[in-house]
């Protein structure tokens, strides 16, 4: 379960490592956010970007797409809360994820670097499902 002023690992390489939550987009505004839920959060931590510009290339660019104090979207991949399948197993992850993503639900990188949940599979992010090197 995700609430105001969580902190989230970023899975993907977007430039972003660490964010945190400041609003949950809900109908309910007092609901906290499970997996497959839109977030909006701040980025607290950074991958560090290039200072020597001459060098640096395009894809180095691409890939800090965000910085720290950054205001962007993400979605919920995985949580550390025991949550229940519809088969009636319990799933619990060993931390809190999330991918950043724009308006249309396209994520802003291009990589993911872990596992994310299969229920992600049917709330139509299958881009974000595409990209993950396993679903669990």
């Amino acid at each position: 379960m995700i609430y105001l002023k969580t902190l989230l690992n970023v899975i993907d390489n977007s430039g972003a490592q660490v964010v945190e939550c400041i609003k949950v987009l809900r109908h309910n505004p007092k609901s906290c956010a499970h997996i497959g839920d839109q977030i909006t959060c701040v980025v607290k931590q950074a991958r560090p970007t290039n200072v020597d510009s001459s060098s640096a290339s395009s894809a180095a660019q691409a890939s800090n797409r965000v910085k720290r104090r950054d205001i962007c979207r993400a979605v919920v991949v995985r949580q550390r809360a025991p949550f229940r399948r519809p088969d009636g197993s319990v799933v619990r992850f060993d931390d809190n994820a999330c991918v950043l993503i724009n308006k249309n639900g396209e994520p802003l990188g291009t990589r993911i670097s872990s596992v994310v949940a299969k229920e992600l599979r049917d709330l139509n992010y299958n881009k974000i499902v595409s990209l993950a090197p396993k679903t669990f």
